[in-house]
């Protein structure tokens, strides 16, 4: 799987940028480059894609690809974490996967890392796709999200975060 995930290239991104080492899920490592820059989500649009059991992206609509700042080519067949900020801490994802793994609906807020380096906000739900009693993907829709939902996560990531790294 560490074939179909790639550090960030300085090239891509617009502007000053820090830049991190992150573990991703399955032990993937990733070198990530990213700025303060905060992309607006659009009013009225709804970013859909699924993955496989795995999280690897087997589709994506065309709201997906405006907002990531990747190609349809560069997203199919790569894991769902290409997005992953690094402001995101790591149990936001553990209880995400833990809930679907269950066969439930999550929800929450996500910090959403593009190609050029910038970020955006997104309210996401995450439903298991099951088939003859199988999880055999998932589907995630993401909306906009409400500023004050956006700030109360700031706080809350940021303190997982400082826990996490002490």
């Amino acid at each position: 799987m560490t074939d179909m995930i790639h550090d960030m290239q300085p090239e891509f991104i617009k502007g000053e940028y820090q830049e991190m080492m992150l573990e991703l899920y399955g032990g993937i490592r990733r070198r990530v480059l990213y700025t303060e820059s905060e992309i607006p989500y659009p009013d009225g649009k709804l970013i859909v894609s699924t993955t496989d059991p795995e999280g690897i992206i087997t589709h994506v609509n065309q709201s997906f690809v405006d907002m990531s700042g990747y190609t349809e080519a560069e997203l199919i067949g790569a894991p769902h974490s290409i997005l992953r900020h690094p402001d995101m801490p790591s149990a936001a994802f553990k209880d995400l996967w833990d809930t679907v793994n269950r066969g439930e609906k999550w929800q929450g807020f996500v910090k959403n890392l593009r190609k050029d380096g910038g970020y955006y906000w997104v309210k996401a739900t995450v439903i298991p796709n099951v088939r003859q009693g199988k999880v055999v993907g998932y589907t995630s829709v993401r909306r906009k999200p409400s500023r004050t939902k956006v700030e109360e996560s700031i706080k809350l990531y940021s303190a997982m975060i400082q826990q996490e790294r002490a």
